[in-house]
Formats: structure tokens, sequence, C-alpha cells
């Protein structure tokens, strides 16, 4: 039996919590700045990711949506063409992503803005965009030897997405003078 079959699920649960604790500690002041700057600026925004990574991409997408920001999710069949002014946001933690790198060439091509979120800004992918959020958190890249986290594989680098997307999108609920109410408003009544 390993020491986490045994631990409680409290005691698993603050263990994994001080491992997301130590990624947002070592998070740069305004190290989200140029992303929201890009979304802000933004006439037009497309968001991939890809498994578990592409959930939290969905969730943000949402979010954006709710401040009534045009954005879409890639692979989805509504996804108009993207062009000058527009912004591809691509999630690719462990740094490498085949589609990514696709879908980037694209983008630029066509004239949009690039931006890779990432725990490896070193990795193929993130050398490719204009702009990169790095989330200093594990993921299946490095999750083997020295200090991993309670989680698994790549769930830190998961659970950081999810948080830090919730604070960006305070940030950016202020910088478009939205307010709880209006982003309420364009929730979904048929659910």
């Amino acid at each position: 039996m390993t020491a986490e079959t045994k631990d409680s699920l409290g005691a698993l649960a603050t263990r994994a919590l001080g491992d997301l604790a130590k990624v947002f500690a070592r998070l740069a002041p305004g190290a989200e700045d140029a992303l929201v700057d890009a979304i802000v600026a933004a006439k037009r925004i497309a968001i991939y990711g890809a498994g578990r990574e592409g959930l939290q991409m969905d969730g943000f997408a949402m979010r954006l949506f709710h401040l009534g920001l045009d954005v879409h999710v890639v692979g989805d069949m509504t996804v108009p063409p993207l062009g000058p002014g527009d912004l591809l946001l691509v999630s690719s933690g462990p740094g490498a992503s085949n589609i990514g790198d696709a879908l980037i060439a694209v983008a630029r091509e066509a004239g949009a803005k690039t931006a890779v979120v990432t725990a490896q800004p070193g990795g193929r992918t993130p050398l490719r965009a204009d702009i990169v959020f790095t989330i200093p958190a594990q993921t299946m890249a490095d999750d083997r030897g020295g200090e991993v986290s309670v989680l698994p594989m790549g769930s830190l680098f998961e659970t950081a997405q999810m948080v830090l997307f919730e604070i960006i999108v305070l940030t950016l609920r202020e910088r478009l003078g939205e307010s709880v109410e209006s982003m309420r408003m364009r929730h979904t009544n048929v659910e």
C-alpha cells in the first residue's frame, strides 16, 4: 500500500491544495497582463485545447462569452475564420502540441495574434506564439522523479488553469465594465 492510499481524503486534499498554492506563489506579478490585453483587444477569439486541458479551455471560453466577447471553441462547426485583430488561444501544458502548432500557423498566416497557455515556455508550441502565459505547474512532461505533486500526471496544471482563468475573468470583468448581473444575463436558458 502506498502512502497516498493510506492518507485520508482530507490529508490528500490538503496536500493537493498545498501543491496548488506553490504554483500561485511562483507566478510572476503581472504574468497575465499580456494575455488580458490581447483578449481585451481581440475582435474575435478562438480557443483550442485537447483532453483535460481542453475542458478547462472550454470553461474559459464560456466565461469569456458571459463577458460579452465574441469567442469560439476550435472544432465547433460555428467557428468563423480568423484574421487581423483576432486572437487564437491554445493550451499546451507540456509545451508540444501538433494540432496547436498547425492552428498557430494557420492563424498567423491569416494575420491573427496567437497566445499559448503552458507550463513549458521553452517548448516547441509556445515558441511559435506571440504571447506566452506560463503556469508554473507539473504536467505530464515532468511528472516523474524529483518533487512531484500528489495529483497525477497533468492534474496540477489543469486545476491551476481553472482557478487562474476564473481570476483572469475577474480582471477582464473590471476592464470591460461588466458586472455579475450582466454576465448572468448571458447565461443560457436552454439547459
